[in-house]
């Protein structure tokens, strides 16, 4: 490498780390805190997540949790795009705010499964691609009422939509996806078991 590059590849670097740093806090477990409810980690489906705050304390809550989610995501990745990191480097941003999400450094490592988050990081590079996988999780969460399923396809097919619109994201599109795949292991054996649960509208 040149000397020239030796800032970039810092910047590179510092932006990975605040990106885990950003991704470690915990949205859910905070609002569910500043509203009086329940530990999401330990209620529910014991996910913290907008779904499962949805569950535990009704809409506002889970409202701010999804906001939020998806800030920590897009906030860092956006920054990186303004400050001229390569795609490559993009997306390892991008994957670095989905393992603070998952792994939060300020939470005891038990986070929860970054979808939110990993769809506000595709915001900044390919808004087109994010709106088709918003649109995409929405049908199939309407037809299966399970969040879960929903997640799950939308994130198979997300490659797929990269590669039709930003192919030079594909990549790390694929590490995303496949990092949140790992990620609901236990949804995927509930879900092939015939025992994972529809969500349920709150009256």
């Amino acid at each position: 490498p040149t000397r020239d590059s030796y800032p970039m590849t810092a910047l590179t670097l510092l932006m990975i780390l605040s990106a885990y740093l950003l991704g470690s806090i915990s949205s859910a477990v905070v609002i569910c805190r500043l509203w009086g409810l329940p530990d999401p980690r330990k209620e529910g489906s014991g996910n913290p997540g907008a779904t499962n705050v949805y569950r535990v304390g009704g809409k506002i809550p889970a409202l701010l949790t999804l906001w939020f989610d998806v800030l920590k995501g897009m906030v860092p990745v956006w920054g990186s795009y303004f400050l001229g990191i390569e795609p490559f480097f993009l997306g390892l941003i991008a994957v670095a705010a989905c393992l603070g999400h998952i792994f939060p450094l300020y939470f005891h490592f038990r986070g929860g499964k970054a979808v939110a988050t990993a769809l506000g990081a595709m915001f900044p590079v390919a808004w087109e691609m994010a709106l088709l996988l918003i649109a995409t999780w929405l049908l199939v969460f309407r037809i299966s009422r399970v969040s879960s399923l929903a997640a799950l396809v939308t994130v198979c097919l997300a490659p797929f939509y990269a590669y039709w619109i930003k192919p030079q994201y594909t990549v790390p599109v694929i590490m995303i996806s496949l990092l949140i795949l790992w990620r609901h292991q236990a949804n995927i054996l509930r879900l092939s078991s015939g025992e994972e649960k529809a969500f349920k509208r709150r009256r």
